[in-house]
């Protein structure tokens, strides 16, 4: 028999708990009616720190199901990505997969992404999900799609557009993604940076089972400025441009002004647009600062060596 963790992330999801363990549930049933070799899962919610009654709904179906259901609780919330890698640190299954437990990353899949993974002659150390299509505010979908062009475009690490972090990966899969200690991460950037062939399975979007994304349009956005500044430094290169660029026209500008009053005088006219420039230059000279902040923030988090997650409770 095999063993399949399942890495669950919850954020105030106290409705949707039950409910994917009991389709999950029907699904390792199935996936054992229909393969010689029988799969047990190894259930490790992550609750991050919800505010809602989550952490006794895992309680409760811990203890009814001890022996496959286990929980973490973090002392508050820290966020996706320190779930992610608590629940990793944690899995010692055979395979590990990283599901949402809104039930918009089917379970159906795992039949399939199984058949894929362990096969003896089997290529592939992971199977990832891309969503085809998806119901959502327009202004939602077209930042998503405008993120993945930029990335790609920055980034020497692809990312595959609409890619989600449901997937199932191999024991040395995970391994390799655990040597990475980072405290500043960015999972689907670190998932294709390890590397190890991968395969995409398509499906359509689905909506959530139960209770409303906890995930605002500004927390997005700032999630891919996170994204950006851990996978590329063309930000820094671009700021460099843009003062080195400032430098050569100002230069120009003061050859201009020196020739002028050489031949033709001074001139009090003009004082308008030397504030305007004055203010651009201040303007660019912040935006070029504020670039440079980030990526020593970013320093500033790494060398305080602090825990990406704090356990309150595990069981």
């Amino acid at each position: 028999m095999k063993t399949i963790s399942l890495i669950v992330p919850c954020y105030n999801e106290e409705p949707t708990v039950n409910l994917f363990y009991d389709t999950t549930e029907k699904v390792f049933a199935k996936l054992n009616e229909t393969h010689e070799e029988q799969y047990q899962p190894d259930y490790i919610f992550v609750n991050d720190g919800s505010a809602d009654n989550t952490l006794n709904v895992m309680r409760k179906l811990h203890d009814a199901h001890p022996d496959e259901v286990h929980y973490i609780s973090f002392s508050r919330n820290f966020g996706k990505e320190s779930a992610f890698a608590a629940g990793l640190s944690n899995a010692h299954g055979d395979f590990v997969a990283v599901m949402d437990v809104d039930l918009q990353d089917p379970p159906e899949l795992l039949i399939e992404m199984v058949d894929i993974l362990d096969q003896q002659d089997s290529e592939y150390d992971v199977v990832g999900c891309v969503q085809k299509s998806r119901r959502q505010n327009p202004v939602r979908a077209f930042l998503s799609a405008s993120f993945y062009k930029v990335i790609n475009k920055m980034s020497k690490v692809p990312i595959k557009q609409n890619v989600r972090d449901y997937r199932l990966m191999t024991r040395r899969y995970v391994d390799a993604v655990l040597s990475m200690p980072e405290y500043n991460r960015f999972s689907k950037g670190i998932f294709s940076w390890v590397g190890f062939k991968t395969k995409y399975l398509e499906y359509e979007g689905v909506p959530r089972a139960a209770g409303e994304t906890s995930w605002s349009i500004w927390q997005l956005f700032d999630y891919s400025l996170e994204a950006l500044v851990d996978f590329s430094d063309v930000p820094l290169k671009l700021a460099s441009f843009i003062g080195g660029l400032i430098c050569f026209l100002s230069i120009l500008g003061l050859v201009f002004v020196v020739i002028r009053a050489i031949f033709f005088g001074g001139s009090v006219n003009g004082w308008a647009s030397i504030v305007s420039i004055i203010l651009f230059l201040s303007g660019v000279q912040l935006f070029c600062l504020g670039i440079v902040g980030k990526y020593i923030s970013k320093i500033y988090l790494e060398t305080k060596h602090r825990p990406k997650f704090i356990i309150q409770e595990r069981r």
